[in-house]
């Protein structure tokens, strides 16, 4: 059941990031609304997470792959520029979600 906290609390941190794109700078009341709802509802959900689960790992795997989340909207959605950097770092980034997430079966 946290697991499924964490990927909520995550969906909902991209829904809030993604709508801060869509406020153009807090002038539209909807989007911007939206920031702070979804923001709301990924740390309650991110808190319920940290009931069960290790912080370091969490946290790591709630930034980590909310920022890759991130990145593949901004490329697929908003037509962001794809750089063979851009994608190597995304990569990095999962990698070490992975790495994390296999440190924390190792003790």
């Amino acid at each position: 059941m946290y697991v499924i906290y964490l990927i909520l609390a995550i969906v909902f941190e991209v829904s809030g990031t993604t709508s801060m794109k869509f406020s153009q700078g807090f002038t539209k009341l909807i989007p911007s609304v939206l920031i702070f709802v979804c923001y709301a509802i990924s740390f309650f959900f991110l808190t319920l997470t940290l009931k069960k689960l290790e912080l370091s790992i969490t946290y790591a795997v709630w930034a980590g792959l909310g920022t890759a989340l991130i990145a593949a909207i901004g490329i697929i959605w908003f037509k962001e520029p794809v750089t063979p950097i851009k994608l190597v770092s995304i990569t990095l980034i999962i990698l070490g979600v992975i790495g994390l997430n296999l440190s924390a079966g190792a003790h």
